[in-house]
């Protein structure tokens, strides 16, 4: 018997992203996200639609976050591309039901971390399209897994990543209640990874110069959700040791921006030190899941944190290009010259272009986006959910009645929220809109409350109904290692931007040409950077939202502080690498007022930053 998720998603039939999300979501499909089908041989020739290239997790990441982004898009286009990808999953399909492109010699060593990857993204699929092929498809799939693995016991990354095959395993469960499932499920919790006993005993607090599936990024940003899945099935506390393993994690190896370090595997606290865009929006993802299972608000404040800072800072503002690893004082991108300053990643991770370092993120990035969009409403039975807070519509039914709920919001760059209402009969339901934990107080329609959480109306809806939120956000700096400090205001962490020269390089390597928009850049910083702040006297301006959301020349709100220069230097060994910390936090200068932009608006930026004379600073 599985157990219920505290909410349930609405699917991209009933979700409209509006506003500057929805601009974002069509900056993506006219991006790199949009045509790596068109442009990147490993999509273009994979093995999985009959070609010669990448047979193994590309396709299935990039489907996974195409198919929501046509569907919310309503592109008939982009729908017709994904379609031409699902036939030819299916049509190759084998009799037995096996369905990765491999062949018969291949499969004892075949890693099933692709079947996990491509079953979630059929789901999605369905999910998207009510394509009645899925079901039959993924039932043969998954019951040739539990065949395979009597045989051949999950190891490397399917081991690691074993969880993820319970989001297809319930979908077909809940539909079929056939008991094999539930054996399959176990059948794979015990042969994968044990992130449980990892973190009973868990002894990576410092980072090791070393790879292992233990500390890398993307497995630790999966596996957050890993207990909180298998919950469902043996009925233990859902949130519980992910409370604890995200604990660890932002203790020893948290960053400014929200997320954990990991170049590719956990690096500790320096400011200097990358994180992976996978783990990005895997840790995106888990925190969708964790929300949904455990109705727990503070994974949707983790949620919002990563989708307004650390995901559009490691994309340029078209989604042309993008890193492999973001460094939260990054005063360059530019490859290095001797060793990487990166932990087990190479010289050139931190450019922006098409694939640097691996390609995992360039087929796995596109999911950030149109999943948040997804969350943006939930249900659980009467009882609709303003999650992640963002511009965009919902069309349901309630007891049979038609109910329109709109979000027309500027948010997180502005502070007011408007629920537009309407619904066709009379019609009871609960609206529940979160107040995240940055919110200091707010008001509903004039009243002015202070509770964190969530803000219910239940109330008897009919025709057009109005709802008025504004929130007070709290300004704070946050202490960071080292006796820094970051700028957060309401969701958006702020950094000082620093003025840049980007060097286009377009080449063919390893036959896979990049050449204009989707080539590969260094950045070189072309202003001082050494700064520190004076005092905390602060003061915002607010723009309209600009073609890019995310722009680094056009930001919808800027912070104005006072700051002075100081002796920071570079670190050793590195002439574009800004020093862990200053050499002296000695004013060189006269006091100045500075501009900071939001993280996600800026490409070389310093985040974590001395703060001179203080008597507030807050503790993350």
């Amino acid at each position: 018997m599985l157990k219920k998720n505290y909410f349930n998603n609405f699917t991209s039939k009933e979700i409209k992203p509006k506003g500057w999300l929805l601009q974002q979501l069509k900056i993506q499909a006219e991006g790199l996200s949009g045509h790596l089908d068109k442009i990147w041989p490993d999509i273009q020739d994979s093995k999985w639609i009959g070609g010669q290239r990448d047979g193994w997790e590309r396709v299935p990441y990039w489907l996974d976050g195409f198919i929501p982004l046509a569907y919310l898009l309503e592109d008939e286009d982009m729908i017709a591309r994904a379609k031409k990808y699902v036939d030819a999953i299916i049509q190759n399909q084998q009799e037995d039901g096996w369905l990765c492109p491999c062949s018969m010699e291949e499969r004892k060593h075949y890693d099933m971390w692709a079947l996990f990857l491509i079953c979630k993204a059929l789901v999605v699929y369905y999910e998207c399209s009510d394509d009645v092929r899925i079901e039959p498809v993924i039932y043969k799939a998954l019951k040739n897994l539990k065949d395979h693995i009597r045989h051949n016991t999950i190891s490397c990354w399917a081991s690691s990543r074993w969880y993820e095959s319970l989001i297809s395993i319930y979908w077909l469960y809940e539909r079929t209640k056939e008991e094999w499932l539930i054996d399959l499920a176990v059948s794979l919790y015990v042969q994968g990874t044990n992130y449980e006993r990892l973190f009973d005993n868990w002894r990576d607090m410092h980072p090791r110069q070393e790879w292992s599936q233990q500390t890398h990024v993307v497995n630790l940003a999966m596996a957050l959700k890993s207990q909180a899945l298998i919950s469902r099935l043996t009925q233990q506390d859902s949130n519980e040791f992910a409370k604890k393993m995200i604990g660890l994690l932002t203790k020893y190896h948290g960053t400014a921006a929200g997320h954990f370090t990991g170049d590719e595997c956990l690096s500790g606290t320096s400011p200097i030190q990358g994180t992976e865009l996978c783990g990005v929006v895997e840790a995106m993802y888990s925190y969708e899941h964790l929300f949904a299972i455990t109705g727990d608000p503070d994974w949707i404040d983790r949620l919002e944190i990563l989708a307004y800072n650390a995901l559009p800072a490691t994309t340029s503002s078209d989604m042309w290009t993008h890193q492999y690893d973001q460094m939260t004082n990054q005063i360059a991108c530019v490859e290095f010259s001797e060793d990487s300053i990166f932990r087990t990643n190479g010289k050139e991770a931190h450019l922006f272009g098409l694939e640097p370092n691996f390609g995992c993120c360039t087929a796995n990035f596109n999911q950030g986006w149109p999943k948040f969009a997804l969350n943006t409403f939930l249900k659980d039975n009467d009882t609709i959910v303003s999650a992640a807070l963002a511009p965009s519509k919902l069309e349901t039914t309630i007891q049979n009645a038609a109910v329109s709920i709109e979000l027309r919001t500027m948010y997180p760059f502005k502070n007011h929220l408007k629920y537009i209402i309407t619904t066709a009969d009379d019609v009871f339901f609960n609206l529940k809109i979160r107040i995240p934990s940055w919110v200091k107080s707010f008001t509903v329609d004039g009243d002015t409350y202070r509770n964190k959480g969530f803000f219910e109306i239940n109330r008897i809806w009919n025709g057009t109904q109005e709802v008025l939120v504004d929130f007070e956000f709290e300004t704070v700096f946050r202490k960071r290692p080292e006796n820094l400090v970051c700028l957060q205001r309401g969701p958006l962490v702020y950094a000082l931007s620093i003025d840049e020269e980007w060097k286009m390089h377009e080449y063919i390597s390893e036959s896979v040409e990049r050449k204009f928009p989707y080539c590969d850049y260094e950045i070189y910083p072309k202003s001082k950077w050494n700064y520190a702040f004076w005092d905390e006297n602060l003061s915002i301006q607010e723009y309209d939202i600009a073609e890019h959301p995310f722009s680094s020349q056009s930001p919808p709100v800027k912070m104005t502080a006072n700051m002075v220069e100081i002796d920071w230097r570079t670190e050793q060994g590195y002439d574009f690498v800004c020093a862990r910390v200053p050499f002296s936090r000695q004013p060189i200068g006269k006091v100045i007022k500075m501009e900071l932009k939001p993280y996600g608006c800026t490409n070389l930026r310093l985040t974590e930053i001395p703060l001179l004379n203080s008597t507030s600073a807050d503790t993350l």
